[in-house]
Order: C-alpha cells, then sequence, then structure tokens
C-alpha cells in the first residue's frame, strides 16, 4: 500500500522532462509591507536556495521597474496598466524562435499567460470587448506603452508569439527588459525579485517543502498539495512500519520460547541421540527442517492475501487508469523470501544454541 499511494502521488506531479518548475515568493505581513529588503530576494538568497541538494536550477523572474500600459488597438479597444517579467528560456515551457529582441527593434515578442487569456475572455463580455480564441491571440498585434519618469511615453509594438502554461505571467525576453529598466526607471544596482522559479526533480518532496516552511517562502498551495499529503502518509506509514517490525520480533520472540519448550520436553531424547554420537549440527538441521513448511505455507498464505488485496484495490477503487499495476510489486516479493529466509537462519541457530547446552 506504500507503494501504491507513492505511484498514485507521483501520478499527480506535472513534471516537463522529469522536472517540476514552481515559483517561489518571500511571505507578506503586515510588518513587512514596504519593506522591500525583507519582500524581495537578493543574490544572497539565490545563491543559498541554488545550494541546496533538491534545486537543480533557479532563476529570478526579473520584473519592470517602471509603468507599462497594454492596449489591444482598434481590434480590442481596452487599455490597461499591467506588468512584464523575464527569466531564462529554459524554465519556460513554450520558446518559439521569434522569442528574441535586439536593441532598436521596435516589435517586442511577448509570450502570453493562458491563465490570462482565460480570464480575459471571462470579463469581456460585460465591457462590451471581443472574447478572443487561442489562435487569434497569437496573431493579435498589441501597444506596448513605456513611461519614463518625466512622464514621457515610448510605444513598441508587441505581439503574442506563444502561450504558457506553466507561468502566470507576461513575458518578454531579458535583454529587453534589462534595456528597458535602465532606459525607462534608472540603472538598478543588485538583482531585486519578488518571485523565484526553481527547477527541482520533486516539487512535492518533503524536504524541500520543509526547507520553504523554514524560510517563511511560499509557492502555489494547490501545486505542492500532494507533497503535503506525502508528508501525513509517510507519517502514517512510517508509524505502521514500526509497529510491524515490533510483530515480527514479537513473533520470533513467541516462537524462541516455543523451541525452548519443545527441546526442554525432548531433553532426555535430544541427550541420548548426543550420548549416541550425533553432532549437535546434525540434529539443529533435522529438527529445524521440520518448520520450514510452516514459514512457506505463512508467507505464501499472507502473499496471497496481499495479491488479492492488490487485485480489489486496482479495479474497484478506480485506480485502473493510473500506472498501478494489479499484482504486487517485486519488493513485496522480496521481502517476503527476505522473511522465509531470516525465519529459517534465526531457527536454526536459535535450536543449535539451545541443543550445544544440552550437549
Amino acid at each position: 500500500m506504500f507503494i501504491n499511494i507513492q505511484q498514485l502521488l507521483g501520478k499527480d506531479s506535472p513534471q516537463k522532462n522529469g522536472f517540476d518548475f514552481i515559483a517561489v515568493r518571500k511571505n507578506i505581513t503586515n510588518e513587512t509591507m514596504g519593506n522591500l529588503e525583507k519582500n524581495l530576494f537578493n543574490a544572497k538568497d539565490i545563491e543559498e536556495m541554488k545550494a541546496q541538494p533538491f534545486v537543480s536550477d533557479i532563476t529570478p523572474l526579473m520584473a519592470n521597474n517602471f509603468r507599462i500600459q497594454l492596449s489591444g488597438g482598434s481590434l480590442v479597444p481596452f487599455v490597461s496598466d499591467f506588468f512584464m517579467e523575464a527569466l531564462d528560456d529554459d524554465f519556460i515551457d513554450t520558446v518559439p524562435p521569434t522569442f528574441t529582441w535586439q536593441e532598436g527593434q521596435e516589435e517586442v515578442p511577448i509570450i502570453f499567460a493562458a491563465d490570462f487569456l482565460e480570464i480575459y475572455n471571462v470579463f469581456a463580455p460585460g465591457y462590451g470587448l471581443p472574447q478572443i480564441s487561442k489562435e487569434t491571440a497569437t496573431s493579435l498585434g498589441i501597444q506596448v506603452i513605456c513611461f519614463a519618469p518625466d512622464g514621457t511615453r515610448t510605444i513598441f509594438r508587441g505581439r503574442i508569439v506563444a502561450l504558457s502554461d506553466r507561468i502566470n505571467s507576461i513575458l518578454v525576453p531579458a535583454n529587453f527588459l534589462s534595456w528597458a529598466n535602465k532606459q525607462f526607471g534608472g540603472p538598478q544596482q543588485e538583482v531585486r525579485a519578488s518571485r523565484l522559479y526553481i527547477k527541482t526533480k520533486d516539487a512535492n518532496s518533503p524536504e524541500f517543502l520543509n526547507y520553504l516552511k523554514s524560510k517563511n517562502y511560499e509557492v502555489n498551495k494547490d501545486k505542492t498539495k500532494f507533497g503535503r499529503v506525502k508528508v501525513v502518509l509517510q507519517g502514517i506509514f512510517s508509524g505502521l512500519a514500526v509497529f510491524g517490525l515490533m510483530v515480527v520480533l514479537l513473533a520470533l520472540l513467541l516462537f524462541s520460547f516455543y523451541l525452548q519448550l519443545m527441546i526442554a520436553r525432548s531433553k532426555d531424547n535430544l541427550q541420548l541421540l548426543l550420548t549416541l554420537g550425533y553432532s549437535p549440527n546434525w540434529l539443529s538441521q533435522r529438527v529445524s527442517r521440520q518448520f520450514i513448511p510452516i514459514y512457506i505455507f505463512i508467507v505464501v498464505g499472507a502473499l496471497a492475501a496481499a495479491s488479492l488485496l492488490q487485485w480489489s484495490f486496482y479495479n474497484f477503487l478506480l485506480v485502473s487508469r493510473s500506472n498501478i499495476s494489479p499484482v504486487l510489486h517485486p519488493t513485496v516479493w522480496l521481502a517476503a523470501i527476505g522473511l522465509i529466509v531470516l525465519s529459517i537462519f534465526t531457527n536454526y541457530r536459535m535450536v543449535k544454541k539451545l541443543l550445544y547446552r544440552l550437549y
């Protein structure tokens, strides 16, 4: 069941190329409101997180530090203040070849969040605006209006080149945003990002979640809810594992008492056999062999019951479409073989020890 739970939780982790990509931000409280030193990530924070073993790579989401307006032009008569961000292309799920910009270029390629398009289509009818399909959005020309500190405007032609399901933002090439921040917002001495994007093997790992909790960082809880469930389930199954181990040890202990009682009752006969010349090793083997069929019968019966439960779990609990197998995992078979070997070994050692006492 532990293996089944691990597979079920792993199935719902939307990984890309074997990695999870997740945004991390600092928790803003009433005490830290307005304190950019505490609410933004600096270079030290980035290096510290990058050094963690569960982080494969990390990049800051660089945002604009000047005012930006987006306009849909005559086709979509809608103007709004907005924001733009940029990050390494390796962290973006869809990067077309046209997502590049050179200084002096008037057209700016944009990767638009698919969620933002959905939000627009929800409120557009209430404002008398047309709803837009994904195909139309990627061919729609928009205006990017950048405001300098003195209020002067510079207008760029924006073009949506792709939609992103991974990153909820409006992304532009990093070199454009870096140039625009210096051009319209002044030079920036240090990287100050409100969000970091992390590449990790498992965003649901307890080590990753515990680290974020210790640093008071926040992530999208919907993307890590399986990790929190996994932490609880691992605690439950760890307790059950300890209980199961205690049951096995108690069974071996009780069987040792039974062996001592059996040998005590057969003390005279065993001493006679030893006197006649039979070695303790030979007698230990003969006595131990009597219990091997019992061990095998018990473990095979347990495997049959576990196999029936696994088959029922697969067919009747609506998991047949997952990656769970209707047969037992090979680890379970290895554990069964290990229990048989352990029982035979401890039985032989115990009988041999008791017979040497008589010898």
